[in-house]
């Protein structure tokens, strides 16, 4: 059997549950109600990946986003807002001359934050789309033929208006394929809202939150996930359902091996926040839609077929064929 732990992983996974937890519960002392979303977002910030929220506005996506820089020490938040006349530099930063010193200097710009949030990014010009799709692919930005690396740890939560489609620039396959996870918070429920309503009646509850964890306890809490254990036959099994999406009636376009890498880095991540030092089948079903989700092209025909069901239902149906394809591994009890 082969160890699918991370060669070089370090961290005590107990330990890294307690903190990833305490992290957590900080988030949702602002963030009501949506434990589910929030944990698929920690997940993605604890296994370096990316985050695209599909949501309409007044949902706290903003919130969320300011939520955890400010559960971090020493983490720093920077908010872009997609607008047609957005240029790359806005996002990357510039050279400026200094007349003092007679030399080019470098101000960087907002991307050089540790969490980044881009509000309606398919407003932005593909040109300017392309540029944060580096800074997310690459961890880096070049300028003026200069690379330089962005701060660790880095998370981009972007956001799209799922409604108001005129004006926008929908975000290509390559680049929806470099976000880790895509979900909603969606409206909270009548009680959740209620109470929302009670704790900002005498302020805003982000005014008092205190930072739980610094940038180097982030980084311990990253090799923890690299630590959690995945058996090859759970590794295996979702390695097989990221293939099926590319065989299954209804998908014009599969999930690429980014998708293979990109499950198995969120189930660890995921596995450690329930409390877990190993990956389950049930965190690769849990994560199929969230994860591969966005990947996936659905055929012309396909679509016609659904078009009473919304996208979410459309791809539901999409990952009960892939798990008919490719079920779920169970115990070989007569071995």
């Amino acid at each position: 059997m082969v160890d699918t732990r991370h060669p070089e992983a370090g961290g005590d996974t107990s330990i890294g549950h307690e903190v990833a937890i305490r992290l957590l519960r900080n988030v949702e002392q602002v963030v009501v109600g949506k434990k589910t979303e929030t944990a698929l977002v920690m997940a993605a910030l604890l296994s370096g990946g990316h985050v695209l929220l599909e949501d309409v506005p007044g949902t706290a996506k903003t919130i969320l986003a300011r939520v955890i820089a400010q559960s971090i020490e020493g983490a720093t938040f920077a908010r872009l807002q997609g607008t047609p006349d957005l240029q790359p530099t806005d996002i990357t930063g510039l050279s400026i001359f200094n007349q003092r010193t007679r030399e080019f200097e470098f101000r960087a710009g907002p991307v050089f934050a540790n969490v980044v949030l881009v509000d309606e990014v398919n407003r932005a010009m593909p040109r300017t789309q392309s540029a944060l799709l580096e800074a997310m692919a690459e961890r880096q930005v070049t300028v003026d033929g200069v690379t330089r690396a962005l701060p660790s740890p880095f998370l981009v939560i972007a956001t799209e208006n799922p409604i108001d489609q005129e004006g926008t620039f929908p975000l290509p396959e390559a680049q929806l394929d470099r976000f880790a996870v895509r979900t909603a918070l969606g409206y909270p429920l009548e009680d959740e809202e209620i109470e929302i309503v009670l704790a900002q009646r005498h302020g805003h509850p982000i005014a008092t939150l205190k930072p739980v964890i610094d940038t180097a306890g982030l980084a311990t809490l990253q090799r923890a996930v690299e630590a959690v254990y995945i058996d090859e036959l759970v590794l295996r099994w979702a390695v097989a359902l990221v293939r099926a999406t590319r065989e299954v009636e209804g998908v014009a376009l599969g999930a690429s091996v980014r998708g293979s890498l990109t499950l198995e880095r969120t189930a660890r991540a995921w596995a450690l926040l329930q409390g877990r030092d190993h990956v389950i089948p049930d965190d690769i079903e849990r994560l199929f839609l969230p994860v591969l989700g966005h990947r996936l092209l659905l055929s012309a025909s396909y679509l016609a077929e659904t078009r009473v069901l919304d996208r979410d239902a459309a791809l539901e149906q999409v990952r009960a064929r892939c798990l008919e394809l490719a079920p779920p591994p169970a115990p070989d009890w007569d071995r």
